[in-house]
């Protein structure tokens, strides 16, 4: 693992680096994305940067220095050898008051880079009743301010299942902690509108781009309790890329159907034939 702070490489991860009154620690104001390393290359790269000045701008914090964080990816990369990995760029508003106003100090700029485990080909997946707020002012934003999200694995975990799926404010299927999901209902595959208050994944974006050109997909919001009827279901995110789901709460399905591994099949030659799609 490597860290990196504002244009420096960290002597050690663990090494004191940001200050107390950091916004980003103070009151959670900040932005993130987690990006996936495939055979020592960033997967889709630009399009998480482009995220990440997305939701900068939305939170108001101002523009993240795009180039500087490319140079942290690089650096924090360099002499380590990721077969598979992730890198977490992380942009704070900076130094500010010990309350929600603001300071006027500069962006703070992190980047940790680490290989890790691939995750499980097939995972269980529960329903917990706390909804996204689909109209919240951080809606759509990829935000730090994750502790609900730490609720919501915690409870899933104990489940024995791998991520928590939640509704939004209309009871309407919208996504996990962690991923955007997809369903298969009458041979359809189908995932919920962005309107229901799920972020805009990256993998679900490209998902979405390359398994239209040849397969039906559908973005439609239905109720959450959709995922009981279900023939098949798919989370979809960074590390997981297309991952089957054997286990809706208590109920199992047949992991990975037929429409999942023909998916799965489209994902990984299309992911293979450029690494910043």
């Amino acid at each position: 693992m490597k860290a990196w702070l504002d244009g420096d490489v960290l002597q050690s991860p663990h090494e004191p680096a940001i200050g107390v009154l950091d916004h980003g620690l103070v009151v959670g104001d900040g932005v993130f994305e987690t990006v996936a390393v495939e055979q020592g290359e960033p997967f889709a790269l630009t399009r998480h940067l482009d995220r990440l000045v997305r939701s900068a701008e939305g939170l108001g914090i101002g523009t993240p220095d795009v180039a500087l964080l490319r140079s942290g990816v690089a650096e924090t990369m360099a002499g380590q050898e990721l077969e598979f990995g992730r890198v977490r760029i992380t942009v704070t508003s900076g130094v500010g008051p010990l309350g929600s106003p603001r300071g006027s100090s500069d962006l703070t700029h992190v980047v940790v880079t680490e290989p890790c485990e691939r995750p499980p080909a097939v995972a269980g997946i529960v329903t917990v009743p706390w909804p996204r707020n689909e109209r919240g002012a951080l809606a759509g934003l990829k935000t730090t301010s994750y502790a609900e999200n730490a609720k919501m694995i915690e409870v899933a975990r104990a489940a024995g299942a791998s991520e928590a799926v939640m509704p939004n404010t209309q009871g309407h299927l919208c996504e996990g902690t962690g991923s955007n999901i997809m369903y298969v209902l009458d041979g359809r595959l189908v995932t919920p509108t962005l309107a229901s208050g799920c972020l805009a994944g990256i993998t679900r974006a490209l998902a979405l781009e390359w398994l239209s050109e040849e397969m039906d997909v559908e973005e439609v919001d239905a109720p959450i309790e959709v995922l009981q009827e279900a023939s098949e279901v798919i989370l979809v995110g960074t590390t997981r890329n297309l991952q089957a789901i054997a286990r809706v709460d208590d109920r199992v399905l047949d992991a990975p159907g037929p429409i999942t591994r023909q998916a799965q099949e489209i994902w990984a030659r299309r992911q293979a034939e450029n690494p910043d799609p």
